[in-house]
């Protein structure tokens, strides 16, 4: 049957008038509320406001408009169910064969600085995700648009099927208005989440992991394949109220980005903010192949690069600070690199590496604006088969107050801030991790492996002679002294671990043999 009644009452009014224009040259009844009805009829369009055509006013400063059955009843009766037709018939109650509703912006007002809690709770809405649920629910014979994009589309629908829509389209739109609503439904529970605070005698632990939950996703983009060319990808975003992280990005150059090129992105970016003072990471497979801090940007990148220039091919650069024209031509003469992220790049820097073979043709470049840190309350999320585990960021940095020195030798100055910046490295390498530094570079890291005496082996190897004077870092304690001992025939001065193993007393003793400084943290950052 062709489409003779359609409700109108949206938000976000774009392309609304046309859309309605083209609904009445068709000879459809228009139906709508409030602003919509408004610019409909400034238009000049025949449009019956909802409550001339339900009977009963608007109420309760808008709050009540179209929570009645004669809407309701209209968009969920079985047009082919003769009990139902004869209940509407009864009630005075037509039928409303499309609707195009979109919802009051939450998200936006959210996020506006100085919003309240009652100009949030505002905007919750409650008749738009009630009509599109309605229609949604009986898309066999009502169509439904919560997407401006769809408009077009359901009017060539029209046009080819006799004044109605197919049953496919119906069932596209239906689809979207479940997965809009159910995310509406997420931010809405998420945001009440927030302003509940941190868990409290009125806020318990409970609220903080709730029985359900549900994660206000929305796709950033797609990406050109997942971990590998056969897997597909996507990138969403969930909403994170003062975060800076990759999926918030803007691309400013290059190819499209893989799965793996964002999960390298999102560990060097991690990385390079650790720091306040210049820096830059270089990861390969999410592990640090290099990282160091320095006075200016141009050094930090090349003494980051001059770790590990093997691993470093192809990898994937942060810096923590716009990239400029000197640390852009610093770049440049190396082996090309697959990502470079950072606040932002000058003009210069922009020009310099895109126009330079081996770079310009494929190197991708992305700018994230300024780091804010991790906001309060955010979580990380791993998916594993059939469920997601979901845990607090570990946000745990250096803590000099924490720290317990366990030998008979204190680490001098020097020592103490290489120990600080390997241990904020070591955080950001995966267990077993153990990773050497000097003068705030990183110089052998091992990682990943089953023992953690194997983890100390690689980093030794990879500095080689440059582990002679540098400090180590462990992601959590020895077992043994074996990892001791190797780390300082290699000529390790200072050790940083969490400690807390049944063989403490065995590692201090080797340190201490050695002569050694060794402190532990107390805390441990296992990253798997």
């Amino acid at each position: 049957m062709p489409i003779r009644r359609a409700l109108l009452s949206v938000f976000d009014k774009t392309g609304i008038v046309d859309f309605a224009q083209a609904l009445h040259q068709r000879g459809v009844e228009l139906l709508s509320t409030g602003g919509t009805w408004k610019a409909l009829k400034d238009a000049g369009l025949p449009v019956i406001e909802v409550a001339e055509y339900t009977g009963f006013p608007e109420m309760m400063d808008g709050r009540v408009k179209t929570l009645h059955p004669k809407i309701h009843g209209g968009l969920l009766c079985v047009r082919d169910d003769a009990h139902q037709l004869e209940a509407a018939r009864a009630n005075g109650i037509g039928m409303i064969d499309l609707v195009a509703v979109n919802l009051y912006p939450f998200e936006a007002t959210c996020d506006k600085p100085g919003a309240t809690t009652a100009d949030k709770i505002e905007k919750i809405d409650i008749g738009g995700p009630s009509m599109l649920r309605s229609a949604a629910k009986n898309h066999a014979f009502v169509t439904v648009l919560v997407d401006p994009a769809d408009y077009a589309r359901c009017l060539a629908e029209c046009d080819a099927h006799g004044g109605d829509t197919t049953l496919e389209f119906r069932q596209h739109c239906a689809r979207t208005v479940f997965r809009t609503t159910a995310r509406y439904d997420a931010l809405i529970a998420d945001e009440l989440t927030r302003l509940a605070g941190p868990a409290s005698a009125s806020t318990p632990e409970s609220e903080l992991f709730p029985s359900e939950c549900a994660l206000p996703l929305k796709k950033v983009q797609d990406l050109r394949y997942g971990e590998n060319p056969h897997q597909r990808a996507a990138l969403y975003g969930i909403r994170t109220p003062g975060a800076t992280g990759v999926a918030g990005l803007k691309q400013l150059h290059g190819k499209e980005l893989s799965y793996n090129n964002l999960m390298d992105a999102d560990a060097a970016w991690c990385l390079a903010n650790e720091f306040t003072q210049p820096a830059c990471a270089i990861i390969k497979h999410t592990n640090p192949c290099g990282c160091a801090i320095a006075a200016d940007l141009a050094t930090a990148f090349a003494r980051a690069y001059d770790g590990d220039p093997q691993a470093a091919f192809g990898g994937i650069i942060a810096c923590n600070r716009e990239i400029d024209a000197a640390t852009a031509a610093t770049m440049v003469p190396r082996d090309f690199v697959e990502v470079v992220i950072a606040p932002g790049f000058s003009a210069e820097a922009l020009a310099i590496l895109t126009t330079k073979p081996k770079w310009k043709a494929n190197v991708r470049l992305l700018a994230l604006g300024g780091w804010t840190g991790v906001p309060a309350g955010a979580r990380y999320v791993k998916n594993v088969l059939g469920g997601l585990l979901v845990q607090d960021y570990d946000t745990a940095g250096w803590d000099p107050a924490s720290l317990k020195v366990v030998t008979k030798r204190v680490p001098t100055a020097p020592e103490l801030a290489d120990l600080a910046f390997a241990w904020l490295v070591c955080k950001h390498l995966k267990s077993n991790a153990i990773c050497l530094a000097k003068a705030g570079e990183l110089v052998g890291a091992g990682a990943g492996q089953m023992s953690r005496v194997n983890s100390t082996a690689i980093a030794v190897r990879l500095a080689g002679a440059r582990a002679q004077g540098t400090v180590a870092a462990s992601d959590a304690f020895f077992p043994f002294a074996d990892g001791l001992e190797t780390l300082a025939q290699a000529g390790v001065t200072a050790v940083v671990q969490p400690g807390g193993s049944r063989g403490d007393a065995a590692v201090i003793a080797a340190a201490d043999k050695a002569d050694v400084a060794m402190v532990f943290t107390g805390v441990r950052h296992f990253r798997h």
